[in-house]
């Protein structure tokens, strides 16, 4: 048999599985380049579990065209300069992979504005093969339309679990980020119905929101140059389902 070289087009598809594993991958990567862009909302709309339909719209600091045509291209990023940058980093991400991750492996539409521009950018992807880049309306940030995840990859789809597991972990991941910043407001919208809305606030009403109204207790200490802070149910407080946020 003799060996060849892979298309760039399968070399992305089969790299793509290193970052996107599942669409809750996607939407916490998503949703983190939305705080990443300075966002005060995020909105998540799920279909299907996310594998038929993920919508994430921010009203970040969106991006002129040729900083949305890099966002699309491997290892590109504006959040790493130099290899020293790397022990100051204060952002969610830096790898630059996630969008074109994404792109490779489903339908991609990325639809994006600055707030000094006129008129904004819209690009379409399918399966990594760029379709069309045109001008486009709307407020200013940033909407990833990404459907039909691993639709040309069904060796990669058919490990995915059912739609009711995936959406679970999908809210795990959007409750998370909601969780660590309640500065910013978050909405989760399954089917065309809020799962929650939540606006900016103080952490213990983002809590409440959340997790349930309990009675948290406050628990704060520092030892060796480390400190931790947080929340803790009394002991009383138990549910069926565990779960565990730091």
């Amino acid at each position: 048999m003799t060996v060849r070289l892979l298309p760039e087009q399968v070399i992305d598809q089969i790299a793509a599985g290193e970052v996107v594993e599942r669409p809750a991958a996607v939407v916490k990567e998503l949703a983190e380049n939305a705080l990443d862009a300075g966002a005060t909302r995020i909105e998540v709309h799920l279909r299907g579990g996310g594998v038929h339909r993920i919508r994430v719209v921010d009203d970040g600091s969106g991006m002129d065209r040729q900083d949305a045509l890099l966002s699309i291209e491997r290892h590109a990023t504006s959040k790493l300069r130099a290899l020293d940058d790397l022990m100051t980093l204060g952002t969610l991400g830096f790898r630059g992979e996630a969008l074109p991750s994404i792109a490779s492996v489903s339908r991609f539409t990325l639809t994006t504005r600055r707030r000094e521009d006129e008129v904004g950018t819209r690009i379409r992807i399918e399966d990594g093969k760029l379709l069309d880049v045109s001008d486009a309306g709307g407020p200013p940030g940033t909407e990833i339309d990404v459907r039909s995840l691993f639709g040309a990859v069904p060796a990669r789809r058919k490990f995915l679990r059912s739609a009711p597991t995936e959406l679970g972990h999908c809210t795990e991941a959007v409750t998370r980020l909601a969780l660590a910043r309640y500065d910013v407001g978050f909405r989760l919208v399954v089917e065309d119905r809020d799962a929650f809305s939540v606006a900016p606030g103080e952490e213990i009403d983002r809590l409440r929101a959340l997790l349930g109204d309990e009675r948290w207790i406050p628990i704060d200490g520092a030892r060796g140059g480390v400190s931790v802070g947080g929340w803790i149910a009394p002991p009383e407080v138990h549910r069926s389902a565990g779960g565990l946020y730091l």
